[in-house]
């Protein structure tokens, strides 16, 4: 076992990096890196142009269907509720059992009908809100993939 103090120390030299060499290197590094940052800004700042691009629309489609969804179901239940009222004027008016039961046997088979149409038209209106809304992401995602220099 040696000791330390017995160890011979002996400078290791690197031919390829002299003092000289050291400023140069570092200003090449910098440089480089300034210009990395600075695409990363670039690429950061088209894709928040795109982005504020792709919003409004995507506002003002939600705004539409939204609005639309929202009279359907008001027409729906103000049909359902005028239905109701006469549905209980028709129960009033009945003379036997035999009409009551044909009554309600009536009413709930329209309700039903009704409420399984009403359901088919948020579905339809829902799916292509859905497809309008979508729209942009995709166009904007079709966009990166055909030329992802461009961001």
């Amino acid at each position: 076992m040696t000791k330390i103090s017995e160890r011979s120390f002996e400078t290791i030299e690197n031919p390829g990096s002299s003092p000289l060499k050291v400023p140069d290197q570092f200003g090449a590094s910098v440089e480089k890196g300034n210009k990395q940052v600075t695409e990363a800004l670039l690429k950061f700042a088209s894709g928040a142009e795109a982005t504020q691009k792709m919003l409004p629309p995507i506002l003002e489609t939600t705004s539409l269907f939204g609005n639309e969804l929202w009279w359907k179901t008001i027409a729906a239940l103000q049909a359902d509720a005028e239905a109701g009222f006469s549905h209980l004027q028709a129960l009033l008016g009945a003379n036997s059992p035999s009409q009551i039961l044909e009554q309600q046997s009536t009413f709930f088979r329209k309700r039903v009908e009704t409420s399984l149409q009403h359901a088919k038209e948020v579905r339809e209106l829902s799916s292509r809100a859905v497809e309008e809304i979508s729209k942009p992401v995709k166009d904007a995602f079709d966009k990166v993939l055909t030329n992802p220099k461009a961001t």
